[in-house]
């Protein structure tokens, strides 16, 4: 029996994931080699991290991912992005500052389709952020509404980030099924997208934003027609689950075959030899999503040896007894986070740590998974690790500087909203619990 101190083992653990942070190295590195350093400090054998990190992919629920994100590169590659602005359009394009909700309204269909934040900025904003600049509207505006909006791709079905949460939060507090944390996003994300609509209804009115063409029903239902088999991407899923027809897993595959028949032999806009573009980009992501998982299993063997998440619940404890208060700790706490790291390594680290204190005071894990999303959702849109905020800026030619300065609304929107979704958590369940999910 090898003595040591557990301390020691912890800094050992922490400061060196944060050293290899700082000196850039990629964080599925930083993690590995961080769990190696402190399992020779603790002479633990390094096959112990092997056996973690084989078994941390080996999860059933893991084959919805690579799935999932085929069917979104495919759908995206199809014209659906274009078929859903115009939609939009002829709903709310009417009103002063229309566009803005054009753009709000195409985010949240999009991300029914990708359930990615950053394919939804990529995807929408290519058209949008153009289009109203020509229209008048201000880069800044453009950009920020742009990638606020795309803040629904994490919330909304079927979203990739979800499937990660129900991984990491396992049978902690019960757990949390894909299929309820599917059900939890919709409620949050409509009224997310309701608020960000509201501010960019008052930022046009101060901006004196054009309004757009004059409402017509028959373009409502024209394009509506044209979008359409897009959208029933979302209800195929959530409808399929609900209805004990497939699971979450096959759900995935249904997903690649519709978007396949889809994109490929009904809309037809993009050729059958685009198709090998689509699986080396789907690889490409899937690599780095399943080396996360991997070396955040590690890291996550090395936390239980330590009893990390059972030390800081102790501690959360010791700082409050107020559920409230807790609450708020935590999500300045991630929203600081989601500053530093991307969201996929966050949610495999923090889930294991923060869930255990929060199921002591009685949040139910599908409530937490969806006030985590939004949180790091935040922390797309935030320098200096922010992915969503990059793309939007390359898409939009702004400075990063310029843009932030400028996003204090849409930033102030978000935080009402992810206020509302901590203190009201009946916005989160009731659809899980109508359905008889939680």
């Amino acid at each position: 029996m090898h003595n040591y101190s557990e301390a020691v083992a912890i800094a050992i653990l922490f400061s060196s994931f944060f050293l290899f942070m700082i000196i850039r190295i990629p964080i599925a590195f930083a993690l590995i080699l961080s769990s190696i350093a402190s399992a020779i400090y603790m002479h633990l054998p390094i096959m112990a991290l092997a056996q973690s990190m084989a078994k941390g992919v080996q999860s059933m629920a893991l084959l919805t991912i690579p799935l999932f994100i085929l069917a979104g590169e495919i759908m995206s590659q199809g014209g659906i992005s274009k078929r859903m602005v115009g939609f939009a359009n002829a709903l709310v394009g009417r009103v002063r500052g229309g566009l803005a909700m054009v753009d709000v309204l195409a985010c949240m269909f999009f991300g029914g389709v990708s359930g990615s934040c950053v394919a939804d900025v990529s995807a929408i904003g290519a058209i949008m952020i153009p289009m109203m600049k020509d229209k008048g509207y201000d880069n800044d505006y453009a950009v920020g509404i742009t990638i606020s909006g795309a803040v629904q791709g994490v919330l909304v079905p079927p979203s990739h980030n979800m499937i990660l949460y129900s991984i990491a939060a396992g049978t902690i507090g019960g757990g949390a099924s894909v299929g309820a944390l599917f059900l939890a996003g919709i409620i949050p994300g409509v009224v997310l997208a309701i608020c960000l609509m509201i501010a960019a209804f008052i930022l046009a009115i101060l901006r004196k934003y054009p309004k757009g063409n004059k409402f017509s029903l028959s373009l409502l239902f024209k394009t509506f027609r044209h979008a359409f088999l897009g959208l029933l991407t979302a209800i195929i899923i959530l409808v399929g689950i609900l209805s004990g027809v497939f699971t979450a897993a096959e759900s995935s595959s249904v997903a690649v075959v519709y978007a396949f028949i889809i994109t490929f032999f009904v809309y037809r806009e993009v050729p059958l030899t685009q198709m090998k573009g689509v699986l080396y980009k789907t690889t490409k992501t899937l690599a780095m999503v399943m080396s996360l998982i991997a070396t955040a299993s590690a890291f996550g063997y090395m936390l239980a040896q330590l009893q990390v998440p059972h030390k800081i619940t102790e501690v959360i404890l010791s700082l409050t007894s107020d559920k409230n208060m807790l609450l708020l700790l935590i999500n300045i706490l991630l929203l600081f986070l989601g500053c530093i790291m991307d969201m996929a390594p966050l949610i495999l680290i923090c889930t294991p740590i923060l869930l255990p204190a929060l199921v002591a005071f009685g949040v139910h894990p599908v409530h937490f998974g969806v006030i985590m999303m939004l949180n790091l959702g935040i922390g797309l849109l935030t320098p200096p690790v922010g992915s969503a905020l990059y793309v939007g800026c390359a898409i939009g030619d702004i400075r990063i500087d310029k843009l932030t300065k400028s996003m204090a609304p849409f930033y102030l929107t978000l935080v009402i909203v992810l206020m509302i979704i901590t203190y009201i958590p009946e916005i989160v369940s009731f659809l899980p619990r109508l359905f008889h999910f939680m």
